[in-house]
């Protein structure tokens, strides 16, 4: 293999299998730096050997068996005159039950939501939770984080950095807390795998319109989540949440990876296993009887697409209305953008800017490229062309999305040739997965 294309695979593999890797390391050595380090002392092994000796056959579990080893050997110098057997099991969090067989090969799953437990540890503040969880659990680089938080770089920098120090000075170690705990770090716990859902189903970077790998890991960690807290209706919202969403995965983009955007989408594409098992939490929902929280009422959003047979089917006053509960409970400008195009749906697109326009001064919305894509949508329905054409070039500008900045680029060339006097190609933006 040519030295480009074995750094090309080992990058791949450190975005997917990475965060994996720190999961398992951490229940075995404790503390979340150590882990870290030796994750990339293991990658830096498979460079020095594969390099010379070539690839082998099941790389991830290469890298899986280098890190184990590296994590024994770390635990046995740190004090030479005990078993290294017995080091292992010390490190062991006396919340479990598992022996150090368990612990190298037990279930990945476990590890990984373990892990988002542990950075979610009441002990830190919500924002550090979740940006520190990101980069664990993900991948994410710094920037990626950002992003997802609509905050500069260098904040999202020195929460991670602070979060990491007030988890080691704290002694907090690697557990999946029991049913008294969980409630104090569910909702960051849920605030997270929906993150995670969402980086997927829309990457803020690459050359990939989706990452579904991370779609995967966010419907593994949602159904775990949801079988330890089986009649907590937010979770189940969540989990009906990303089942729906995910349905759409494959009709979402094209045979060259080009974006499909919600309106131009083959709804037999979609997955109807997945459509069901979403509905049929919804039910679930409410034979339990709960107060609708933020995720159901999204989920029961997202059941109104899934309903629809056709784009021209959708019940878009229903999904306004919704909306509009929602904005009752959270303060979300991502959420209000949503509900501007839902109401640009139904009531037609200046009702839906009227919602818009006050969002272009939101702080926290400057960066946001979405932001200047849905008011290019909605400028164009009204037939501001010019001015749909500015805001799709604003969009292009702030994405860090490849497929994404192709798409408001062509989106504005429609728009300068229909400001022209032609009849361009119509596409409808796609939001992201709340709407």
């Amino acid at each position: 293999m040519e030295a480009g294309d074995l750094d090309a695979m080992l990058a791949t593999l450190w975005r997917v299998d990475s965060p994996r890797i720190v999961a398992r390391l951490v229940r075995l050595v404790g503390d979340l730096d150590t882990a870290e380090e030796l994750a990339q002392d293991t990658f830096v092994a498979a460079i020095e050997k594969w390099r010379h000796e070539g690839v082998p056959s099941n790389p991830a579990g290469w890298l899986n068996t280098t890190a184990r080893f590296l994590a024994v050997d770390r635990i046995r110098r740190r004090d030479t005159q005990r078993h290294k057997y017995h080091l292992v099991a010390a490190t062991t969090p006396r919340s479990t039950d598992l022996d150090i067989g368990q612990i190298v090969d037990g279930d990945l799953a476990d590890d990984l939501l373990g892990l988002i437990f542990m950075a979610c540890h009441p002990i830190l503040p919500p924002d550090a939770r979740s940006a520190l969880t990101l980069k664990l659990v993900c991948g994410l680089t710094t920037g990626e984080v950002a992003r997802a938080f609509l905050a500069p770089e260098a904040t999202i920098a020195q929460r991670v950095v602070r979060a990491k120090r007030t988890l080691a000075a704290a002694d907090i170690r690697f557990e999946l807390p029991g049913p008294a705990e969980r409630p104090t770090r569910l909702d960051a716990v849920r605030e997270v795998i929906y993150l995670v859902f969402n980086e997927g189903y829309s990457a803020t970077s690459g050359d990939s319109w989706v990452r579904p790998e991370l779609c995967s890991e966010a419907l593994r960690l949602g159904r775990m989540l949801a079988n330890l807290t089986p009649d907590d209706t937010e979770t189940l919202g969540l989990l009906a949440l990303i089942e729906l969403q995910a349905s759409r995965l494959t009709a979402r983009v094209g045979p060259h990876g080009d974006p499909v955007l919600l309106m131009d989408q083959d709804r037999t594409r979609w997955d109807r296993l997945l459509i069901r098992r979403g509905l049929a939490l919804i039910e679930r929902i409410h034979r339990l009887r709960g107060t609708a929280g933020p995720y159901a009422l999204q989920a029961a959003i997202a059941a109104c697409h899934a309903r629809a047979t056709t784009a021209a089917d959708t019940d878009w006053p229903r999904i306004a209305a919704l909306y509009d509960g929602l904005v009752q409970i959270t303060s979300s400008p991502v959420v209000e953008l949503n509900r501007a195009v839902a109401i640009g749906r139904a009531f037609g697109p200046q009702a839906g800017l009227d919602v818009v326009r006050p969002l272009l001064d939101h702080p926290a919305m400057r960066g946001y490229h979405l932001l200047p894509a849905v008011a290019g949508d909605l400028s164009c329905g009204a037939g501001n062309h010019e001015e749909a054409r500015r805001y799709f070039l604003d969009s292009a500008a702030l994405t860090a999305n490849t497929q994404q900045r192709r798409t408001m680029q062509r989106r504005a060339a429609d728009c300068a040739t229909h400001h022209a006097g032609s009849t361009p190609h119509q596409q409808d933006h796609d939001l992201p997965p709340e709407c």
